[in-house]
């Protein structure tokens, strides 16, 4: 069985609460080696939101 996961839907939609998305963000900055600030952590609402930022810093990180 294969789970496959939009880029729309919101955390929220998924079962996370606001602390599963603090642990989502320092999975994040663990995995990619990014920093995420308190205010961009908080404008990720959905799966593509993430995605976008960790791309931005990871962009922003090789420049």
């Amino acid at each position: 069985m294969t789970l496959q996961l939009m880029a729309s839907p919101k955390f929220a939609a998924l079962g996370a609460d606001s602390l599963d998305t603090v642990e989502i963000v320092m999975g994040l900055e663990e995995e990619f080696e990014i920093s995420v600030e308190e205010e961009s952590a908080q404008s990720i609402a959905t799966v593509q939101d993430a995605a976008d930022l960790i791309e931005k810093l990871i962009e922003k990180k090789g420049a």
